[in-house]
């Protein structure tokens, strides 16, 4: 297929729902399976819906494009890291400083306020070093990992893109 001939409108449309799916996903398998979500999950679920909500942006007013894509792969950057973060954390618990022991961060102090406006989609109720849920050996932080490298990636297609 010759990708060149879809609209700029459809790849940022792919985007926007994806991430957003990706939310209403994740909050499913939360109720689902009992999944206890703590500060750095909240935050990866913003960042989620930031992304979305982006990619919209960038359906909505594609003469943008370079900015939406921007933006896109610069979240999706901050989502890498802190997916890895979180990665390194459920490796090392030992080593790692567990969330809400210590004095909370920025992310931790957004998290909490979030969860106090809109405790369904945002209060952090666990642990950043639990590993409750694995699919193919790799826990949910490991497998957002890749996905915020997929949607940098992704971002990164969408700003070179040629018109």
């Amino acid at each position: 297929m010759n990708y060149s001939k879809v609209p700029v409108r459809a790849w940022f449309a792919t985007l926007g729902l994806g991430c957003l799916g990706l939310v209403a996903v994740g909050m499913e398998m939360q109720a689902l399976l009992h999944l206890a979500p703590c500060p750095l999950c909240i935050f990866q679920r913003l960042l989620y819906i930031v992304i979305g909500l982006v990619g919209l942006l960038g359906f909505c007013l594609p003469a943008g494009r370079m900015l939406w894509a921007a933006l896109a792969g610069g979240f999706g950057l901050l989502g890498f890291g802190v997916a890895a973060y979180q990665t390194w954390m459920q490796a090392y618990p030992e080593l790692a400083p567990e969330c809400s022991f210590t004095d909370p961060n920025l992310i931790e102090r957004l998290v909490d306020w979030l969860g106090m406006a809109w405790p369904s989609m945002f209060l952090a109720t666990g642990f950043c070093t639990s590993r409750d849920w694995e699919f193919l050996g790799m826990s949910m932080a490991n497998w957002s990992a890749l996905v915020f490298a997929g949607i940098v990636a992704y971002a990164a297609w969408l700003f070179m893109r040629r018109r």
